[in-house]
């Protein structure tokens, strides 16, 4: 039987990414190799370049829903009751359909011996690298119920943050939008009438008229080319964005902005020091905890940082040392970890300060929505009136003209 060279890339029960070769007949039986070897197959690619389509989940599951199972599971084991018997029961009860499935494979590998944090490790999509991370350290110690219970906290922290976020910046752009479609309108539907009855007049027009129908006559001429720049300059910048120099690039701009630079560096500042507190709890390793906090904060300024400090502190450098040189870390958050240091309580003062930047967060927000609106009216106001004057310009200069 004729084989084929496949190119994969897969997680192996410790959640560890690892490339490989597996010569098999076809893609159904090099993904069932790949699965019998007990790796959780991420790409796969023929020996012409060809990508094997993946069975993915069929949805994302819901970070409530995901905050319930942990909650849940804490609670079951806290009573007694077994890791299996307990990850049973919750498929079992559990409403969501992406989750059930996902629970009964966990359930089954830790039923076969493997580790709790091995068997989460095997669905990145579900349980992220903090979550698995912070189960096997508490595997490790003993401290299981505690740490679900942290993590618990940590998600609904992480989710509440992320609400607020995303209800502030959807306003003005919702907003934003309706006022370009309005605009959009007047200059492709209303204004041409405007054009001809004053073309019938036959008298000059202001400049502001003359520039707005020039404007209207190139849209409606050129839309579709018009549209089609925006739609592939819009999928280009998307593309560049998704690579390392267009996501580093992109998130310097951010945190130079005027208004959103401070908010972007705040919310990343909030992760950062929420995730490095809730590791340092739980024991993780300083290495891990700062690449993985640095991952966490969503800026890849602030996990370039991270990964600069880790190759200081192996230098033998201080975490606060460490720390100082990246101008994205605030003094004050310098100085707390120095304290946290000497105290020998760095996740107590992280944790701390994750406090502080959320405060700061909500103020900061809670300031620019009452900011927002009146600017937004102003705004619309301004280009929709603007359009309007330039158009009764000739019929005001003819009325005067007439008396």
């Amino acid at each position: 039987m004729q084989t084929y060279t496949y190119t994969y890339q897969a997680r192996d029960a410790a959640g560890k990414l690892i490339d490989g070769e597996i010569q098999a007949a076809n893609d159904a039986a090099a993904l069932l190799a790949l699965g019998q070897r007990d790796l959780t197959v991420v790409s796969l690619q023929s020996a012409l370049g060809r990508t094997v389509r993946l069975h993915r989940l069929a949805g994302r599951v819901k970070t409530q829903d995901l905050v319930v199972f942990t909650r849940q599971l804490a609670t079951m084991i806290e009573a007694g009751l077994p890791l299996v018997q307990a990850l049973t029961s919750l498929e079992e009860e559990t409403s969501s359909k992406t989750l059930k499935p996902v629970l009964q494979q966990i359930a089954a590998r830790v039923e076969q011996g493997q580790a709790f944090s091995q068997a989460l490790a095997q669905h990145p999509d579900v349980f992220n690298e903090i979550y698995v991370s912070l189960v096997q350290a508490a595997e490790a110690g003993g401290l299981l119920t505690e740490i679900l219970e942290r993590l618990a906290t940590e998600q609904e922290a992480a989710a509440r943050l992320k609400r607020k976020v995303k209800a502030a910046v959807s306003y003005p752009i919702v907003v934003s939008g309706i006022a370009f479609c309005i605009a959009l309108f007047l200059v492709l539907k209303i204004v041409p009438l405007f054009a001809g009855i004053f073309k019938d007049l036959g008298s000059d027009l202001p400049a502001p008229t003359r520039v707005l129908i020039q404007v209207s006559d190139t849209l409606r001429q050129y839309f579709l080319y018009v549209t089609a720049s925006v739609g592939l300059a819009t999928y280009g910048l998307a593309r560049l964005k998704k690579t390392r120099w267009g996501a580093q690039h992109w998130d310097r701009l951010k945190l130079r902005l005027p208004v959103a630079g401070p908010l972007t560096r705040k919310v990343a500042l909030t992760r950062f020091a929420r995730t490095f507190s809730a590791l340092t709890h739980s024991g993780v390793p300083i290495f891990q905890t700062l690449r993985i906090a640095g991952c966490s904060a969503g800026n890849s300024v602030v996990d370039g940082a991270a990964s600069g400090m880790i190759e200081a502190i192996e230098r033998g450098d201080s975490l606060a040392g460490a720390m100082a040189p990246h101008p994205v870390f605030p003094p004050m958050l310098v100085r707390m970890v120095s304290v946290g240091e000497q105290t020998g309580r760095v996740g107590t003062m992280l944790e701390k300060l994750a406090e502080f930047y959320s405060d700061e967060v909500d103020t900061t927000l809670a300031g620019l929505t009452a900011l927002i609106e009146p600017l937004l009216i102003v705004f619309i106001g301004g280009v929709v009136g603007s359009i309007v004057i330039c158009m009764f310009l000739p019929i005001l200069r003819m009325s005067d003209a007439m008396h």
